[in-house]
């Protein structure tokens, strides 16, 4: 099987059975879904989004959660992973972006990964989501998966993410984000991937080797 044969065939398979995918986090504007991007690393989305209510009804705007007390963000969020430095990073982000991009979400990857706690994959998913560019995020899903399918075969985030962008058309690289993403979340688990039931059995490279 060639990999544009491979390509074609997950990603008809995907436009076929989800032709309209999106995130599972809930927000309302760029500033909440970066808020909730942001509290998501290495975190559920069912946990982000018990928090996110509470935090964002207390700071709804970049200016309200620049002028709060880190301890103040903190014990909204204390259930996530890691909620010292994401309570830090929230209120870092909030102060840039209200010091320097008038309290607006800006919208090219150069300035997203300038505010903290922003990484290029969360960059990403707000380019996608929030602004409707064609952006390939890759969380530890999206690397997992397409380097089990053969889509690509990177060492790094960076690597799978190239890869990825140049041989999925513009149109369906952010749909190819979350297809993937949800396939790793629900179908190819890391620890057990439910390959018997897998539908895309027929272009996985990896199929009965794990």
């Amino acid at each position: 099987m060639t990999l544009r044969d491979r390509y074609a065939g997950v990603l008809d398979y995907f436009q076929r059975t989800q032709p309209e995918p999106t995130t599972e986090l809930e927000y309302r504007d760029p500033f909440s879904l970066l808020v909730a991007v942001m509290l998501s690393a290495q975190c559920t989305d069912k946990r982000v989004n018990m928090v996110t209510p509470g935090l964002l009804s207390a700071y709804p705007t970049p200016a309200a959660m620049a002028s709060a007390e880190v301890d103040d963000i903190l014990t909204y969020i204390k259930s996530v992973s890691y909620p010292n430095s994401k309570a830090l990073h929230l209120q870092q982000m909030s102060r840039m972006l209200t010091d320097e991009f008038g309290g607006q979400v800006p919208d090219t990857m150069e300035q997203l990964t300038r505010l903290p706690g922003v990484g290029r994959k969360t960059a990403n998913v707000m380019l996608g989501l929030a602004f409707g560019k064609a952006a390939i995020a890759v969380d530890t899903h999206v690397f997992r998966v397409s380097n089990r399918l053969g889509l690509a075969h990177g060492k790094t985030p960076l690597e799978v993410e190239r890869t990825l962008t140049r041989h999925i058309p513009a149109a369906q690289r952010f749909k190819a984000h979350h297809w993937i993403l949800l396939h790793g979340r629900y179908v190819c688990k890391a620890l057990r991937p439910d390959c018997p039931n897998c539908a895309l059995q027929p272009w996985c490279k990896s199929y009965g080797k794990l």
